[in-house]
């Protein structure tokens, strides 16, 4: 009997990372370890952050990068099927395993499953029912045709089995991004000492209520100027109560220079990170 192939254990967005790592640290250490190949797409490729994340994850450096960059959703999702067919016909894979809701996601899937090869979605099962997301999309399409689906809340399997998926192909194996967090614990480093590598004194947000961290990326609030500069704006009216550090995206911020929306940010009470070249002020 010839020996099984490799499992394809495919990312694309940094979510796809932070949920791949334990399960490629989980591989390594069974009992026997399992042949795995791991395929980033290139779908997220700034170095300051995937690079990075790959640093502080401890992920191994993809054993093939298709580098496929941005593009709209039906062009990126068309460059991921069209590289990644060729590493399918190569290996000859037991299996792909996709992470999350991401376009790589499903155009992974989509490969594998018109070749034969089984499909295992980590994360199935999620839906916010709202299908004006491209996220939700690629949700659904990737679970209809995934063999086996593992779930990371109980929730999960009854929207499965909503749609049709055989209790059988369904099994619930806990929330991987949990692994990571506590994976992470012992590494991590305060904000106040992520400030101090930025060069800002940790002062700045020096407070009685304490401070507010603040992300904000999805395409959805910051793609729209009508709805980002609506979300500056009340980030703006809660700064003047709570500090923020702003977690700035290379996407919003992008957005935000674009559209002249730098000026709502109060660098008195908003400190973004990276850092913008101004003189930062202490709170009151």
């Amino acid at each position: 009997m010839s020996p099984l192939g490799p499992v394809i254990c495919v990312v694309g967005a940094r979510p796809n990372f932070m949920k791949m790592a334990p399960i490629l640290r989980a591989m390594a250490c069974h009992e026997q370890p399992i042949n795995r190949l791991l395929v980033h797409t290139g779908q997220h490729y700034d170095k300051d952050m995937s690079g990075q994340l790959f640093e502080d994850l401890r992920l191994p450096e993809p054993d093939v990068n298709l580098e496929v960059g941005s593009g709209s959703h039906a062009a990126q999702t068309a460059e991921v099927m069209r590289r990644f067919e060729p590493v399918v016909d190569d290996c000859k894979p037991s299996c792909v395993a996709v992470v999350g809701d991401v376009n790589s996601t499903l155009a992974c899937a989509l490969v594998a499953v018109k070749k034969g090869i089984p499909v295992v979605h980590i994360e199935a099962g999620l839906r916010s029912h709202d299908r004006s997301m491209p996220e939700e999309i690629n949700r659904v399409l990737t679970d209809q045709i995934s063999d086996r689906l593992y779930t990371t809340e109980r929730s999960a399997e009854g929207n499965l089995l909503k749609e049709g998926i055989p209790a059988s192909r369904i099994f619930f194996a806990g929330n991987v991004m949990i692994d990571s967090v506590v994976y992470g614990r012992s590494s991590a480093r305060s904000v106040k000492e992520t400030l101090k590598n930025y060069g800002i004194d940790p002062a700045v947000i020096r407070h009685p209520a304490g401070f507010g961290v603040v992300t904000l990326h999805r395409p959805s609030n910051v793609d729209h100027p009508e709805t980002l500069t609506r979300l500056l704006e009340i980030l703006g009216a809660v700064a003047t109560h709570l500090p923020l550090v702003f977690a700035l995206h290379p996407r919003t911020r992008s957005q935000m220079e674009r559209l002249g929306l730098m000026r709502w940010v109060d660098a008195s009470r908003i400190v973004l990170l990276p850092p913008p070249r101004v003189t930062l002020k202490c709170w009151a």
